[in-house]
């Protein structure tokens, strides 16, 4: 184990970032998901990687050693939101980065018509005017389950309204 106050990455970059293609489709998941940098992305991209390797040492295994396993990373992901209620192991292999970047509150936000845009939703959460199930989240990233989809809403009462302070009143 490390140090616990030593940040580590938590993505890899491209082995070969100048390909033309892939900065292309890089730029238009970026524009279209509203991220910040490539490095959300690269994130994300390694996220899914790393549960698509969980579930290829999975088909591996043999049946009596990997059923507890599977139970558990079917759970979690169809506790996400990211796969249905029926899936299957071949349903987390064919998994790509657009169905984790769905799952974010900046995309949940953005599609459910509270923006106008996705670039609207992040300044909107960044500004912590969304809130989840009773509490403000101002972190674009933040994954939303398949249980808080529902419970996301704007804030509807402005803190900028309060009622001026005593030692104010007391001045005038």
């Amino acid at each position: 184990m490390g140090d616990p106050q030593k940040q580590r990455k938590k993505y890899e970059t491209p082995r070969h970032p100048w390909i033309r293609a892939q900065i292309q489709d890089e730029l238009k998941l970026i524009g279209d998901y509203g991220l910040r940098n490539k490095r959300e992305l690269w994130r994300y991209r390694t996220e899914i990687s790393r549960i698509r390797g969980i579930a290829r040492s999975l088909l591996a295994k043999t049946e009596e050693t990997r059923s507890k396993t599977e139970k558990e990373l079917l759970r979690s992901l169809i506790h996400l939101g990211v796969l249905s209620e029926d899936a299957t192991l071949d349903h987390v292999l064919d998994l790509d980065v657009t169905k984790l970047l769905d799952r974010r509150l900046q995309t949940v936000v953005a599609r459910s018509g509270m923006a106008k845009s996705m670039h609207h939703a992040r300044q909107l959460i960044s500004h912590g005017h969304v809130i989840i199930g009773g509490r403000s989240v101002s972190i674009p990233g933040y994954m939303v389950r398949r249980d808080d989809h529902p419970e996301v809403t704007l804030q509807t009462s402005e803190p900028t309204q309060r009622e001026p302070s005593q030692a104010r009143a007391a001045k005038s």
